[in-house]
């Protein structure tokens, strides 16, 4: 499949423990790996943010890339949470177009299907690249008895391509919003990312050790950190896991 994705180099395998792992590997053993991106029909140790395991529910997409970290910005959280999302929810919408109207990126990078997480991005530094990892539920999600929140699978929206179609799909994506990035700066990827998150006002919780939060969505800070409308006044969030609440509650 010819298009933006030719800028990668797509290695596919029937299965691996992990993609990320794998191209981890790669940073620290081969000389230049920028442009590497590794996909894997079956993953059976899929890491997730926060030292979480990614469960795979079976003909999933188990994606991961690594890319020069030099235009990673200067501060701790960067633009690669948001760019990759970009690419993930603009990659997604190409394998499967009825998906348009279901699909919305959760602050910083998850992607939900009907509000229920469907897919979700891994972010990691190693010297002089960046590692994104990406998996979504395409035909089917993990049993609900194995995950604290409901789940979301693509198929949900339609027939969904074989996993191979839908990783040139995510890497033509991230490659656009990439260039995007690297021609008209972060403040571009900040408002095509407000358009396709939960809306101003989406009452949220954040939580994350010792901290909960509540309040209302009220946007990003202009280096892409959370601004929450709390009852003792606005906070701004850097990190934490954020839970979105039905309005009311």
């Amino acid at each position: 499949m010819s298009g933006q994705s030719d800028a990668w180099r797509l290695t596919c395998f029937d299965e691996l423990a992990s993609t990320s792992d794998y191209c981890l590997n790669a940073c620290r053993t081969e000389e230049d790996v920028t442009g590497l991106a590794v996909l894997a029909r079956r993953q059976t140790k899929g890491r997730g943010s926060r030292g979480r395991s990614w469960l795979d529910g079976g003909q999933g997409l188990a994606l991961s890339v690594v890319q020069a970290a030099t235009q990673a910005g200067p501060d701790a959280l960067g633009g690669w949470p948001f760019v990759a999302s970009l690419g993930f929810y603009e990659g997604l919408l190409r394998a499967v177009p009825a998906a348009q109207g279901h699909l919305m990126i959760k602050w910083p990078n998850d992607i939900l299907l009907d509000g229920r997480k469907m897919g979700g991005i891994l972010i990691e530094r190693e010297g002089d690249y960046v590692l994104v990892g990406l998996g979504a539920n395409l035909a089917t999600a993990p049993q609900q008895s194995q995950l604290e929140r409901p789940v979301a699978c693509l198929a949900q929206c339609g027939m969904v391509p074989d996993v191979e179609t839908v990783a040139h799909h995510v890497l033509d994506g991230l490659a656009l919003w990439c260039r995007q990035w690297r021609q008209k700066g972060f403040a571009s990827i900040r408002a095509a990312w407000l358009e396709r998150a939960h809306p101003l006002g989406t009452p949220l919780v954040v939580q994350g050790g010792t901290t909960y939060e509540k309040g209302l969505f009220a946007g990003l800070a202009e280096d892409g950190r959370l601004l929450l409308d709390t009852e003792r006044g606005m906070k701004t969030i850097a990190t934490g896991d954020i839970l979105l609440m039905e309005k009311g509650a």
